[in-house]
């Protein structure tokens, strides 16, 4: 079931309801290399539409006092780029559906002006002045150019599976639904940030994609995912693996559910499945999530009848965002929500053999993005 890929699920998915609320995005994250000190540098970019039906002549933000006044919602492309380290920030760029071009099959592209979002190219830029980010609370960023011109390869694939298919899509089931065609992606190309260029290759990208869409987003938020790895078995690098952990509380037709996570960890390819909706795996998972002063650390334990997986992660708030987003009703209810690419730390996996747990291997993981936030924090 796992690392089928399936770009269907990438394509466009607001037809319908989600046409008038909701929301679709398409997310990419890597390191890439100082083209001077060699120096990493971890960056993202994303492109996130909402709301393609209430389109006007300019982007709807619905952040704007006047528009959440006259109850609008927001209707744009937002192209989002930025970087985490010390210098972290966030920039966002707007258009109006008028300007954009989308074609929302599989295999997607969506463009405007100079940005370009598809399965294998990304390219663009954003620019926001301090004065225009002062100016403009509503497009919820900090100031600092970058632009890139990027090549894409996504390599192996996290398939949520039924939770994420044509009938639960079709019936509009969950509030929130995740597919990630390239839990490890190789980028190459480069980056402009801030007057510095920076390089992309493969082997040193340690590259993920994946795209989320629905009418609202979840509470808590969770996403850890590396192909950044070390065994600590042979002291080798993984060359051919990757875990992604995501969910949160997820709504199915309106209804919570308990704290849920997905997770798969793709071991040099042998897959460990740990997706709550696979019913007959009989997934257990306990979490939790700390902030401390200077750092924060998630820890997760997942088991299934085979296997368990146990995921602690760590990264430096210094080096992180907390990472805006307004959701298609026009509310903004994550204001606390910690977004980071430089995290580290350790996996372990155990078959699972009689009832006791056999150690496989203890991976180090560095380069992990990683996510979280509740609402009304």
């Amino acid at each position: 079931m796992f690392n089928h890929h399936d770009i269907t699920r990438d394509a466009c998915m607001l037809h319908g309801p989600l046409a008038r609320e909701g929301y679709d995005w398409w997310w990419h994250s890597f390191t890439a290399q100082d083209a001077e000190t060699g120096e990493d540098k971890a960056f993202f970019i994303e492109f996130f539409v909402c709301n393609p039906a209430l389109g006007e002549d300019e982007p709807v933000l619905g952040q704007l006092p006047e528009n959440r006044a006259a109850g609008k919602k927001p209707s744009y492309l937002m192209v989002k780029a930025g970087a985490w380290g010390e210098d972290a920030c966030q920039l966002h760029r707007f258009f109006a559906w008028k300007d954009v071009s989308l074609h929302g099959d599989a295999p997607y592209r969506v463009e405007a002006a100079d940005c370009l979002a598809s399965e294998d190219l990304l390219k663009g830029s954003v620019r926001v002045t301090p004065e225009e980010a002062q100016a403009h609370p509503e497009w919820m960023c900090g100031a600092g150019d970058m632009a890139w011109d990027l090549g894409v390869h996504k390599q192996i694939a996290f398939n949520v599976g039924y939770g994420a298919s044509k009938p639960l899509r079709d019936a509009e089931a969950f509030a929130m639904y995740w597919h990630a065609e390239g839990m490890k992606t190789a980028y190459s190309g480069w980056v402009r940030y801030n007057g510095r260029l920076y390089t992309v290759t493969p082997p040193k990208c340690y590259g993920y994609a994946d795209k989320n869409w629905g009418r609202d987003f979840t509470s808590p938020w969770v996403w850890l995912s590396s192909n950044c790895l070390k065994s600590k078995k042979t002291g080798e690098m993984l060359t051919d693996s990757a875990f992604d952990i995501g969910g949160g509380r997820p709504k199915i037709y309106f209804v919570p559910l308990d704290r849920r996570l997905l997770g798969v960890f793709y071991y040099e390819g042998k897959e460990y499945d740990f997706n709550f909706s696979h019913v007959w795996l009989n997934v257990k998972t306990t979490f939790f999530f700390r902030e401390l002063a200077d750092e924060v650390v998630w820890y997760v334990l997942q088991e299934n009848v085979h296997a368990a997986m146990e995921t602690e992660i760590r990264c430096k708030k210094k080096d992180m965002l907390l990472v805006n987003y307004e959701a298609p009703d026009g509310s903004k209810k994550h204001n606390h929500l910690w977004n980071g690419g430089n995290g580290t730390g350790t996996v372990r996996l155990y078959d699972k053999a009689g009832g006791k747990l056999a150690l496989v291997d203890e991976i180090e993981a560095t380069h992990v993005g990683c996510e979280y936030g509740e609402y009304g924090e």
